[in-house]
C-alpha cells in the first residue's frame, strides 16, 4: 500500500484535474521535500486547469512555511498573467478561509534574503497581495 506522500506524488501527474487538485493540497505539507517541491511548482503552473493552480496555491499558503511561500514565488516568476491571477486568488482564498492562515506577508518577508533575486521580487508581490488596502490608489468619493 502506498503512503500518502507516494499517492500524492503519483496523482500530481494524473490526466484528471481533480486528482491533480487533491495532489496539490496533499503535497503542500511536503513543500520542503525536493521531489514534492518540483511537482508542486508544476501544479502551480498547471496549463490545463486553473483549479489546480488555485487550490495548490491555497494549500501552500495555508501551510505557511518559508518553503511553501518560496514555491509560490517560484511559480510567480514563471507564470503568465492568467496563472498569476489564479495564484493570487489561491493565496487570497487561504487568507479569507474559515480556519485562518499563518501570516503570509511575514513568511514572504523572510524570502527577502533568498539567493534568487527573482524570488525576492515575487515574494514582495505575494506579500502585496495580502495587503487589505486597495492597490489602485486612494478611495474615490461618490
Amino acid at each position: 500500500m502506498m503512503s500518502g506522500l507516494e499517492t500524492a506524488l503519483a496523482e500530481a501527474s494524473s490526466p484528471s484535474w481533480t486528482q491533480r487538485v487533491r495532489a496539490g493540497r496533499d503535497l503542500a505539507s511536503f513543500a520542503d521535500v525536493p521531489e514534492a517541491a518540483e511537482l508542486l511548482v508544476g501544479l502551480l503552473l498547471d496549463v490545463e486547469d486553473t483549479a489546480v493552480t488555485r487550490q495548490t496555491a491555497e494549500g501552500l499558503a495555508r501551510v505557511g512555511t518559508v518553503a511553501a511561500a518560496r514555491l509560490i514565488a517560484l511559480a510567480v516568476v514563471e507564470a503568465d498573467g492568467n496563472q498569476t491571477d489564479w495564484l493570487q486568488t489561491g493565496v487570497h482564498d487561504a487568507l479569507v478561509g474559515p480556519d485562518g492562515v499563518p501570516d503570509v506577508a511575514a513568511t514572504c518577508a523572510k524570502l527577502a534574503q533568498d539567493q534568487k533575486e527573482a524570488v525576492q521580487r515575487a515574494a514582495a508581490a505575494i506579500s502585496a497581495w495580502t495587503d487589505p488596502a486597495p492597490a489602485s490608489g486612494p478611495p474615490q468619493s461618490c
